[in-house]
């Protein structure tokens, strides 16, 4: 099924300053007029039924609907909206002239949303567009600037504009907003080679296509440089497959609601060779003419109502009419895809697999008892590893054929499988097959190597061997009561001992910051003076909130304060502190269905303090075990998934 066709308004200017150009350098005209001829080559060959109107303005004539005495002049309707073809890609080429007049942009803005409103009544379009050419050489009036904009919300109808020189030509230090292309394209115009007419039309197409849309107006807005390369890329025919609604049959009891996709299908040439009269040229000019003669001397004429079909059978001619055609034909009740048993997949022979009978077969879309019914048979043939043998007859006219159903199972749906089914445990390992994908190729990787051994040999790596604390007066000198460091006075020291740049930085941390939020408590824990009951809460907060965003990125932050909060809780003896607050976020986690939070807080192992870990705590190693488990809750049916997808989009599906 063919997406829904377009209606495009091309609107050029032809006015005397687009076909002016410095010697040795193409006009903007010329431009314009190859950026035209690329996009309906495009349409042509891609046998698109978008149609196509052209609009020119700055004409030394005028002809459109709204022209009056002194409005709307020098604007011409060059082609009402047909769908492209030889014809116009000729007339682009040769017909469009340059004119001697100009005319206001914004008024042929109008004359086009004028033709699109008056030319696409009572038919069905995706979309109204309108693309303008012009290099803004001519008088621009603003006063209908707000109704064009207002009618162009109204009307669903987009504008595209493409000129000689990107929007962001301006003074340096001005808006760098607008700078949609420039880092592509460098401006071949700089702001001292515009007029004071140029300057002042890019500042109305700013307002205009900002207006319309406030974000990304701008990026409608392209040169002819670039629309030449984009258009200059290949674009393949579209085509939507069509769905074959049916019904899966096993038996006489049991019936799936299925829908089918053609696989493969031949892409037939249409015809494009005609036969035309030698001297005008015209096919109308060619009559055929038909005439059915006895194989007798005088080739006798006779009337086709008087011949019927006949084969050879040796010398002899035997008649074969429409009737005795009729009476031998085969007749089909109805469509059907019944299953009429099964084989081992392994008689099914390769070929079988290919061809233009393929279909892909899902379960119908929004019906649930469908999509669970058909996912069991498909993993039931899978595990079994058989195929369905079927009849299938596309509709009472067709002849019903013998096929070969065999399973296809998506893996990037197995991991949600995994998870739909088994909940409470971790994902399975990554495939093999998908890790060998995700491998250097060994071409690339012998080309690689000697490259590799250069840059080793240019840049040697040396271990570094830690050097030795040295020993102080003050370990010499120590209480000899003392057997080791004293418990109440932890060391709060890096073990490594070695110069860190955040040691600098330590001195200019004055609270738990949301950039590294990990760092700064650890920081600040460490400083004299330092509340950890504060900090530590400073640092729940950003915690709570990373939680509350959701998503794998903030999860994995979180987890990192949590890490941190527990060693430095360690370390300074606040363990109680650290314990309360994790018993309090398993609580929140279970109120706010945060279960795959708590599965990466359970797969990295970050439980309770134990009393194996510090003296102050009274949680043993079981206990903290066992706050890990989340709660047991009753089995619940989950809903099954959709294996259909979008049936109107058989890609999405793949």
């Amino acid at each position: 099924m063919a997406r829904s066709k377009v209606a495009i308004v091309l609107c050029l200017d032809v006015g005397f300053t687009m076909s002016s150009s410095a010697p040795d350098e193409e006009s903007s005209l010329e431009q314009a007029k190859k950026v035209m001829t690329k996009f309906v080559q495009r349409q042509v060959f891609a046998e698109s039924k978008d149609e196509v109107a052209v609009v020119l303005f700055g004409t030394d004539g005028t002809r459109n609907d709204l022209a009056s005495r002194d409005q709307y002049q020098n604007i011409t309707v060059h082609r009402s909206l047909m769908l492209p073809d030889f014809d116009l890609l000729e007339d682009i080429q040769d017909g469009i002239k340059p004119g001697s007049e100009q005319a206001d942009f914004l008024d042929a803005i109008i004359v086009c949303m004028d033709l699109l409103q008056k030319q696409t009544v009572g038919k069905k379009y995706e979309k109204r567009h309108i693309e303008l050419f012009t290099d803004l050489g001519s008088t621009v009036s603003e006063d209908q600037l707000e109704i064009i904009i207002a009618n162009l919300k109204k009307t669903g109808i987009s504008l595209q504009f493409f000129l000689p020189f990107p929007v962001d030509v301006d003074d340096e230090g001005g808006d760098t907003s607008a700078s949609v292309h420039s880092h592509i394209h460098r401006n071949p115009f700089p702001r001292k080679g515009l007029t004071e007419q140029q300057k002042e039309g890019i500042d109305v197409v700013r307002k205009l296509m900002h207006t319309l849309d406030e974000e990304g107006g701008l990026e409608e807005v392209y040169t002819f440089r670039e629309s030449l390369e984009r258009l200059s890329m290949f674009k393949k025919i579209e085509r939507r497959p069509m769905a074959w609604p049916c019904q899966l049959t096993i038996g006489s009891n049991l019936s799936i609601r299925i829908v089918a996709y053609k696989s493969v299908t031949e892409e037939k040439v249409k015809k494009v060779w005609t036969t035309v009269d030698a001297k005008t040229l015209r096919k109308d000019d060619v009559q055929k003419e038909t005439v059915y003669c006895l194989n007798d001397d005088d080739e006798t004429e006779v009337q086709k109502d008087d011949t019927i079909q006949g084969f050879r059978y040796g010398s002899d001619i035997v008649p074969f009419s429409k009737e005795d055609e009729e009476q031998m034909k085969y007749k089909t009740e109805a469509k059907c895809f019944s299953v009429l048993g099964f084989s081992r997949s392994s008689q099914i022979q390769r070929h079988c697999y290919m061809g233009n009978h393929v279909l892909k077969v899902f379960a119908a879309k929004d019906d649930e008892n469908a999509a669970v019914a058909f996912s069991a048979l498909v993993h039931a043939l899978d595990e079994l590893k058989v195929v369905a043998v079927v009849r299938y007859a596309y509709d009472r006219r067709s002849n019903p054929q013998i096929g070969a159903a065999f399973p296809y199972i998506k893996d990037s749906y197995e991991c949600l499988q995994h998870k739909a089914f088994h909940p409470n445990e971790p994902l399975p390992p990554i495939e093999e097959h998908l890790l060998e994908m995700l491998e250097m190729p060994s071409v690339v990787k012998e080309r690689c190597q000697g490259p590799l051994e250069k840059i080793k040999a240019l840049f040697p790596l040396k271990e570094v061997v830690k050097k030795k604390d040295k020993t102080t007066a003050q370990d010499i000198f120590k209480d000899s009561s003392e057997d080791g460091l004293n418990p109440k006075k932890p060391r709060i020291e890096d073990e490594e001992g070695s110069f860190s740049i955040m040691k600098l930085a330590e001195g200019n941390v004055t609270s738990v910051g949301s950039v590294n939020p990990a760092e700064d408590f650890r920081i600040l824990v460490r400083q004299k003076n330092a509340d950890f009951k504060d900090v530590s809460q400073q640092l729940i907060n950003h915690i709570d909130q990373f939680l509350e965003n959701k998503g794998s990125q903030y999860y994995m932050k979180g987890i990192n304060c949590i890490r941190v909060f527990r060693e430095e809780a360690v370390k300074l003896s606040k363990v109680q502190c650290f314990n309360a607050f994790l018993q309090a976020l398993k609580s929140k986690v279970e109120d706010k269905a945060l279960a795959d939070f708590w599965e990466i807080m359970m797969q990295d192992r970050i439980s309770l303090i134990t009393e194996d870990e510090a003296k102050e705590s009274s949680v043993t190693s079981e206990e903290a075990e066992k706050f890990l488990a989340p709660k047991e809750k009753k089995n619940e049916i989950l809903p099954p998934t959709d294996e259909g997808g979008d049936v109107d989009d058989l890609l999405d599906m793949m």
